[in-house]
């Protein structure tokens, strides 16, 4: 379907108002009841209860056994079950490199290009919902849910790791500790860091998911470009230049876990992220104003 004919059919409406048109809440509810949102939920609020297993299994944490993972890693592993507070640090920590950067991927590659695969896309244009409106109420809702996503962990983390471990302080891998009462804004910090970083894959996934009708070239489009992004911060040879990729930043969330708050790696990485992210949003927008719709 074309431009011209979405606008002749919205000239045709009687009483028509773009903004009734694809309520949030509708789109909300529709995405919940998906299966790969349910089972997402699923994997993500399972995770803390496989690491309190392995935990018990294979005993308390630390010694820096495997050697791999850098110095951060096994001093955050050494303190996480000192506290529910460490506990859900730690599942940040293992998570934020991969596992969370799927439902991100997930939900926002999967939005527009799941509505093309089944033939649905140009009938939502033919309602008439005006593709910026279309675009703009799929958007919102994929970052809620990917913001839900990230806010679930810790959450079931906590609640998880004070039955197993109890709540206390939490115990800096640098020494000291954070008291009660500074604990969850630190965390809450930390995921609100870790989202930031993340709209970059966000990014990513809905520009990739508006130029294919296959939803899981998206996801893996954007999945794998983050692969990419990592695998270069880890070349050394580039030397300043990897302080341009998101990559570089995804991290920086430990200075949030220090005795005196550290603001400089967290707004360097913030802005890289925010910056990438704003010009895929708009490459989408801008592709998808003038795509003919046939599917």
């Amino acid at each position: 379907m074309s431009s011209a004919t979405e606008i002749q059919a919205l000239a045709e409406a009687p009483g028509y108002h773009a903004r009734r048109t694809l309520p949030l809440r509708v789109e909300a509810i529709r995405q919940l009841r998906r299966r790969r949102t349910l089972l997402m939920g699923g994997v993500l609020a399972a995770l803390p209860f496989i690491l309190i297993i392995a935990f018990a299994v294979g005993g308390t944490p630390g010694g820096g056994e495997g050697g791999g993972g850098g110095g951060s890693r096994i001093n955050l592993m050494d303190v996480a079950t000192e506290s529910a507070a460490n506990f859900a640090a730690t599942c940040l920590f293992v998570s934020a490199g991969f596992l969370l950067v799927v439902p991100v991927a997930l939900f926002c590659g999967d939005t527009v290009a799941s509505e093309a695969s089944w033939s649905s896309l140009r009938y939502l244009l033919a309602a008439p919902v005006p593709r910026a409106r279309l675009l703009w109420s799929k958007l919102v809702v994929a970052l809620g849910f990917s913001l839900a996503a990230m806010v679930l962990l810790p959450l079931v983390a906590l609640g998880a790791g004070a039955v197993a471990y109890g709540w206390g302080p939490l115990k800096l891998p640098t020494g000291g500790a954070l008291t009660s009462s500074d604990t969850v804004p630190r965390l809450a910090l930390v995921v609100a860091f870790v989202f930031v970083s993340q709209l970059v894959t966000a990014g990513l996934a809905f520009w990739l998911s508006t130029k294919t009708d296959a939803p899981l070239g998206a996801v893996g489009g954007a999945v794998g470009l983050t692969i990419v992004g990592n695998v270069l911060d880890a070349v050394t040879a580039l030397g300043t230049w990897r302080e341009f990729l998101p990559a570089h930043w995804q991290f920086a969330w430990a200075d949030a876990l220090q005795p005196d708050l550290e603001w400089g790696g967290m707004v360097k990485g913030a802005a890289v992220s925010v910056t990438y992210a704003l010009i895929l949003f708009a490459l989408a927008f801008r592709g998808f104003s003038r795509k003919d719709i046939v599917s």
